[in-house]
């Protein structure tokens, strides 16, 4: 398989601690010496990144309605950036987007779930 979601709802409900648990996936990756083979990328409902204000627009690239883990086969990565033009700014448009949109244009959009922004 080239991906697979492991979704936790009923784990981590702290952003912190779901934070933490990240160092463990990593340490398993090392274990199981997949580190280059497998990549983790993380979602989770109040995902904030470290330096960014809390309601800053950019935490919603990577939030999800519950705590999930994203399994990435390494390659099929490498193949999809070497098909797609300039593919390392798809993270920053897609910040630059939902900084435009705002949390107004969010909540227009009509969106609901637990990643919704502060009122």
């Amino acid at each position: 398989l080239d991906t697979t979601l492991l979704i936790a709802p009923h784990l981590w409900p702290d952003f912190v601690d779901f934070n933490d648990f990240l160092n463990d996936a990593d340490a398993a990756l090392d274990d199981l010496d997949l580190v280059g083979v497998l990549q983790v990328a993380d979602f989770h409902p109040r995902y904030q990144f470290a330096g960014e204000a809390e309601d800053d627009m950019s935490h919603f690239t990577n939030r999800a309605p519950y705590p999930t883990l994203h399994l990435l086969r390494e390659s099929s990565i490498d193949q999809a950036v070497a098909a797609y033009p300039d593919a390392a700014l798809i993270y920053e448009r897609n910040i630059a987007r939902l900084q435009a949109l705002g949390p107004e244009g969010w909540r227009a959009l009509g969106i609901q779930s637990r990643v919704s922004p502060q009122e």
